[in-house]
């Protein structure tokens, strides 16, 4: 049985993800303003659900009892809050 502190820290990171994949989007970064609007068009949604199956499967294995993978989305979530700090504070 899955622990609840394992469920609500991993659906909580999920939704730091979530806006700080937001905040990349909309900081106005050359990387993002150099893309085209159909590309972005497309790469939003797609980046989205890439997010969302991500934290799906984390919520999904610590549901399952793997606690490990609340670790690894941890680590992640980790990984993608320092890459979304340095883009939208521009020292990326």
């Amino acid at each position: 049985m899955a622990s609840l502190f394992a469920l609500i820290l991993t659906t909580l990171l999920g939704i730091a993800n979530f806006v700080a994949h937001r905040a990349v989007i909309e900081s106005g970064h050359r990387m993002v303003q150099d893309m085209t609007p159909e590309a972005l068009r497309v790469l939003r949604p797609v980046s989205l659900s890439f997010e969302f199956l991500l934290l799906c499967g984390a919520l999904y294995a610590v549901r399952l009892g793997h606690s490990g993978w609340m670790w690894a989305y941890l680590a992640y979530s980790l990984i993608n809050a320092g890459a979304a700090w340095a883009i939208v504070t521009r020292r990326l």
